[in-house]
Formats: structure tokens, C-alpha cells, sequence
């Protein structure tokens, strides 16, 4: 018998779907590169996000497991002589000179083109609020300063954008994968306000418009050494800054009238050079007689960090070391922030919501085969219903796979909801198909039709609101309800009128 127009559509529809989530990924070798540190030697050389890693120094890198083992094999430790690493990506060659590990963040090749949101994938998230109402213009200049941020200090799969909710509020959501709330916390809940002062005159502050170059590897950037405390181990770090020639100016000019001192640990000026972050003090470092009014460009910023152990104590080291470059790079924040909601999603809990959701489908699957098929008694109506049901699951996560949108727990329940409201359309079709009513066929389906559209202009219309209610975060329920029952509207219906009609005829 030959297919209608109808069924023609859903067919084409549904292999552009599977063509969009693309599901071959899951048979690709390599590792993909989440995020890469800015103003690294990788980053340097070229090397950016999503490119796929393939080997190093010809050593074949199939999965995560091969990439830390060569980390290791080639990094033991950080190397005093700059060592050649041949890196090859699927696209192209990259010949890296380093003393340490790129810093780069990688992670498996995605199975699917399906972006997986926090509830799947694990992470935080963080709903913040600005201390004062903001236009979209500065919201969108709050994101992209934030932006810069989380980037420069090297977390992968971020995701920033702006919510409001239904009093008209306007929020900055933050979604970062594989990140823990203290991060989060730390990265956002303060301003980030950096200033550098002898005595009461700031000689320069975080930003691009005093500092030029921030020292992130190498001599530029070390643990310089560790020694015993009371109650634990502390570690010195620093790292090379250049200011810009007014900076430097300023730097003369407050250094020019000050007196120098004598001690047994050398001459060094009557003031320091006093590091605030948020006005908090967090170091204070002696200039030495050598840059009285003298305009240098270049300075050595210190800090430490304490712990118990000298390995915790350089990890800490190396976190503050870390947070003081990324405000020098980007500069504080415009605005003060207020985090209103913090969630964390374990990647253990997203993989047992994962399995603990298929299963569910599948039993669900089932029953609702097996009423179907007790209600109708005709196998080919259970299956016409169960297959346009999944249709519209495929097709609506074929668009999300296109527009790149992550599906999360309140994605899929709107898929679920949707999928839910199809079943309901196809049993008023198929009671209108086979009622006694004294008309033809095709006006039965006509009248199946208007009521399956008056519902769906009904939906459609109950979840606009969800865009803005909650500051957004039941966005995603509301985008793919209404993803799955227009697919349904316009493909799966249709088809499934067409396909009813032809077993009717039977």
C-alpha cells in the first residue's frame, strides 16, 4: 500500500533526528578537551576546546585512562629542563615545549551530539542575584566579565546565563560541570576586588587597564619553597606581573618620598606593598631600596598557603596563587553578588538517575502496552501508539541535540509530559475512529483533530509562564513540553490519523 505525505514526513523527520543526536560518537578513540588554561603554552600554541586528542609523543590515547597514565609516564613530577611534547589532535599537530603537564582539562568523548545537564552529568549550580536591579544590557556585561573569569581560572563545560523570574527580577544562573559549591562560592560570591596599596594610595588594581601580563608556568610562576610552622606546614608562592606605564609611573611616584630602612635582612623601604582582595589584607610585601622612584614594569607578587601536610600545603599554595592571577587578569566584578540558591549534583547520583530513569520507562513502556492492548484488542493499535509515542521522544531530543540544549531532570519530565499528552491525542483519535457515529472516517478524524489542537494551544499557552517562573530553572520543562507536543501537532498526529484510518479500512 503506498504511504501517504504524512507518513513520508514522520520517516524524514525522525532519520534527521537520529542524524542529529549522531549516536556513532560513542565508537570514536580519543579524549576531547574541555577547557584550556588562557595564556598557557597550549593555548598558545593553538590547542582550544573541543578538539579531540588522538596520542602524544606518538603513544596511542584511547580514553581518559590512557591520557592520565601518559601524564604521569612523561610528568612525574615538574621537570627542571623544558621537555618536546607531540601532540595530535584529529585535525592537527601540536608541538608543545613544557616543564610540566598541559594545562588543559579533558574528558571522554560524548557518546551522543545530546548535551547532558547537572542532574545527568554532576556539578553545581548556583542561582545569583546582583545587589541592584540591572538592565539586560549590564546583566549581559555581568556575564560576560564572569564569563572571563571562570574561563581564565580553567573549569570546563560552564554554562552562564541570565533568568528573571515573575516579579521581574533578574538572576545570573551559573552551571558548571564537574565543579563543587566551594568553587562556585568562591569564584562568585565575592567581587573579586583587587587593589595594591603603599600606604593609603592604591598604586595599581586587578584588570587589564594596570596589568599586562600575568605569570601563569614556568620561572614566571612557582612554589618557591616550604618550611615547618606550628601546627603544620606552610608554603611560599610567587609570580611575576607587569604593569602598564601608568601603573608604573604611580609606582615611582609613591615610592619616591618614602625613607628607607636598615635591617639585618637588608634595605628595604618604610611602607610594603599591601595586597586587598574584597578590602580584606591577604599580604604584604617589603619593596626593596633598589625601586625607590624608580618606573618598573615589572614586580613579583608573594602569598602563601598552610596546611597540614606539605602536600596539602602546596595544593593551597596553588589554589590562592590561582585566584589572586584570575582577578588580576579579569579585575573584580561590576557589581556585588548575591548567591540566592547553591545546588551540587553528585556524577554518582546522575548516573543512578541515569538507570534508575530507564528502567522506570521500561515499565512504564509496558503497562501502558498492556492497556492499550487490553482496552483495544488489536496489537497494531498498541504498536501504532507505542512507536508515535517514542517518535516524538526521538524527535524532540533531536532538537534539543541540534540546538545544543542541555537536557536535564526537568527537560526530560517535560519530553515525558509531552509524550504522555500524545497518548491521550491518539486514544481520542482512535475512540473517534471506531465510534458508531452516523459520519465517514475522514470526518471522524477531522473531529479527533480539532479537539487534539485545542488541546495543544491549551498547553502550549499553560507553559509560557514556566520560562519566567523560579527565575527560570523550570525553563527546561516548559521548552521541551512544548518541543514534544508540536512535533506531535505537526508530525505524529497526522501520521497517526493516516496509519489509524488505514487499519480501520482493514
Amino acid at each position: 500500500m503506498k504511504l501517504s505525505i504524512r507518513i513520508w514526513v514522520l520517516i524524514i523527520v525522525l532519520f534527521l533526528a537520529f542524524l542529529a543526536i549522531a549516536p556513532w560518537h560513542a565508537f570514536e578513540k580519543g579524549v576531547v578537551i574541555k577547557s584550556i588554561e588562557k595564556n598557557s603554552t597550549a593555548s598558545e600554541a593553538g590547542m582550544a576546546s573541543g578538539m579531540v586528542i588522538t596520542s602524544i609523543n606518538s603513544r596511542q590515547i584511547n580514553n581518559i585512562g590512557d591520557y592520565t597514565n601518559a601524564m604521569n609516564e612523561f610528568f612525574p613530577q615538574q621537570l627542571q629542563n623544558r621537555t618536546k611534547l607531540v601532540v595530535q589532535t584529529k585535525t592537527k599537530e601540536f608541538i608543545l615545549l613544557v616543564q610540566e603537564a598541559p594545562r588543559i582539562t579533558v574528558d571522554s568523548i560524548p557518546s551522543t551530539n545530546i548535551k547532558k545537564g547537572l542532574d545527568l552529568s554532576g556539578g553545581a549550580r548556583a542561582l545569583i542575584k546582583p545587589e541592584k536591579a540591572l538592565s539586560q544590557g549590564e546583566m549581559q556585561d555581568l556575564i560576560a566579565v564572569t564569563a572571563q573569569r571562570l574561563n581564565v581560572y580553567g573549569l570546563g563545560d560552564v554554562t552562564i546565563k541570565s533568568a528573571s523570574d515573575l516579579q521581574g527580577n533578574r538572576y545570573m544562573v551559573i552551571e558548571i560541570a564537574g565543579a563543587t559549591p566551594s568553587e562556585l562560592r568562591e569564584l562568585v560570591g565575592k567581587q573579586g576586588k583587587f587593589e595594591a596599596k603603599i600606604g593609603n594610595e592604591t598604586v595599581f588594581i586587578g584588570g587589564e587597564r594596570d596589568i599586562t601580563y600575568v605569570g601563569r608556568s614556568g620561572q614566571d610562576a612557582l612554589i618557591e619553597r616550604c618550611f615547618d610552622v606550628s601546627g603544620g606546614v606552610t608554603c611560599r608562592f610567587r609570580f611575576a606581573v607587569y604593569l602598564s606605564e601608568e601603573a608604573a609611573k604611580r609606582h615611582a611616584n609613591i615610592t619616591s618620598s618614602l625613607k628607607v630602612n636598615v635591617s639585618e635582612s637588608g634595605r628595604y623601604l618604610e611602607s610594603s606593598l599591601d595586597l586587598f582582595l574584597d578590602d580584606t589584607l591577604v599580604d604584604s610585601l617589603l619593596i626593596s631600596e633598589d625601586l625607590k622612584g624608580k618606573v618598573t614594569t615589572q614586580i613579583q607578587i608573594e602569598g602563601s598557603g598552610t596546611a597540614v601536610s606539605q602536600e596539602e600545603a602546596i595544593k593551597s599554595a596553588q589554589e590562592s596563587m590561582k585566584k589572586l592571577q584570575t582577578i588580576l587578569i579579569t579585575g573584580s566584578l561590576p557589581y556585588k553578588l548575591e548567591i540566592t540558591k547553591l545546588d551540587t549534583i553528585s556524577p554518582v547520583l546522575g548516573k543512578e538517575f541515569t538507570k534508575n530513569l530507564i528502567f522506570l520507562a521500561l515499565v512504564v513502556f509496558i503497562l501502558i502496552s498492556a492497556v492499550l492492548f487490553v482496552r483495544y484488542r488489536k496489537i497494531k493499535i498498541t504498536l501504532a501508539i507505542i512507536l508515535t509515542m517514542f517518535s516524538e521522544a526521538l524527535i524532540t531530543m533531536g532538537i534539543a541535540a541540534l540546538i545544543r540544549w542541555n537536557l536535564d531532570a526537568p527537560s526530560i519530565a517535560g519530553i515525558i509530559a509531552g509524550m504522555g499528552t500524545g497518548v491521550n491525542d491518539q486514544i481520542v483519535i482512535i475512540d473517534e475512529a471506531i465510534s458508531h457515529a452516523q459520519i465517514s472516517l475522514k470526518e471522524k478524524i477531522k473531529r479527533a483533530l480539532f479537539v487534539v489542537f485545542a488541546a495543544f494551544f491549551t498547553i502550549v499557552v499553560a507553559m509560557l509562564p514556566l520560562f519566567w517562573a523560579g527565575a527560570g530553572l523550570l525553563k527546561g520543562f516548559a521548552l521541551t513540553t512544548i518541543l514534544t507536543v508540536t512535533a506531535g501537532i505537526l508530525i505524529t498526529r497526522p501520521a497517526f490519523a493516516n496509519i489509524i484510518s488505514r487499519i480501520q479500512k482493514e
